[in-house]
């Protein structure tokens, strides 16, 4: 909530280029849901991974680093600043500390595990890896489809193949040494998820859903985890009406703050900021890249 507008200030003053790491803003045509940037903003300053899969491909950390690594290099081999912008934590662990031996994904193989039921799914996890299974969101099938493929493709524990991440930095050709984090008050940040849902419901969001199920979106398991979407979904199938599915929305991007919030907090690379106005934070944030912090 907001950071996209500092990246965007930051990137004018810096002369720089935006690299987008929101696993979601990948797909073309969920553009409401994820508060894509617009057209306006992308002629403001270029933008990079953003609607580069259809929404009957699929896209993991693996293919993120090694698109994100590409337009790294373009953009300073430009002699531009690349500015990361965005909130899937995961992506941003991914880049900076390495996949160990996690494998890209094998298209075939996950059509194979998105067909099959997610207790099938469980019970094989539970069987083949016991750790990863302790451990892992079991109500999330996007992770546990994952899990599996890396054991299935690689023979070995995902567990294992974890713990090998963290060794990617001391090889990364321009290595980072922090993540600025912004964050608002509880209760700002709480008002403005309730107006932002209002707006994206208001200017379409229905009728975007509605226009992207021809096009794949309820096979995707993965694009079906951005909220909004699948809540809309649920909607047109007739399972609650519109006033109780905007509630639903608000209730879970909360959620989703809160998670977000969480995960950054455990992540000894953060520095965080309180959010005032963009233009202040853009400045703060061109004062600390100044002194090379």
């Amino acid at each position: 909530m907001g950071k996209s507008a500092v990246a965007l200030a930051l990137a004018e003053k810096l002369g720089g280029e935006i690299i987008s790491v929101d696993s979601m803003q990948v797909y073309r045509g969920l553009d409401l849901g994820t508060a894509k940037p617009t057209a306006a903003e992308r002629a403001r300053v270029r933008h990079h991974l953003i609607d580069i899969r259809d929404l009957r491909e699929g896209f993991d950390a693996a293919q993120f680093v090694g698109l994100a690594q590409r337009a790294e290099a373009e953009i300073r081999s430009r002699g531009r600043v690349p500015i990361f912008c965005g909130g899937t934590g995961l992506y941003f662990k991914a880049f900076l500390e390495g996949l160990g031996e996690t494998p890209p994904t094998d298209e075939k193989l996950r059509l194979e595990l998105n067909a099959t039921p997610l207790a099938g799914l469980l019970a094989e996890l539970r069987e083949r890896d016991p750790e990863t299974f302790a451990k892992i969101d079991q109500k999330n099938p996007r992770r546990v489809i994952r899990a599996i493929a890396v054991i299935r493709l690689t023979g070995k524990k995902y567990s294992e193949q974890r713990a090998a991440w963290g060794t990617g930095m001391e090889n990364h050709p321009f290595p980072a040494r922090v993540i600025h984090c912004l964050r608002r008050p509880p209760n700002e940040m709480q008002h403005r998820i309730d107006v932002r849902v209002d707006e994206m419901f208001a200017r379409g969001l229905v009728e975007e859903t509605r226009a992207l199920l021809p096009q794949g979106l309820a096979e995707n398991q993965f694009a079906m985890q951005a909220i909004g979407y699948r809540q809309v979904v649920e909607h047109l199938r007739g399972e609650r009406g519109l006033a109780e599915t905007i509630a639903l929305v608000k209730i879970r991007t909360r959620q989703f703050a809160k998670k977000q919030l969480t995960w950054f907090r455990r992540q000894e690379n953060c520095r965080w900021l309180e959010l005032e106005s963009e233009e202040k934070t853009a400045n703060t944030l061109a004062g600390h890249f100044a002194a090379g912090k």
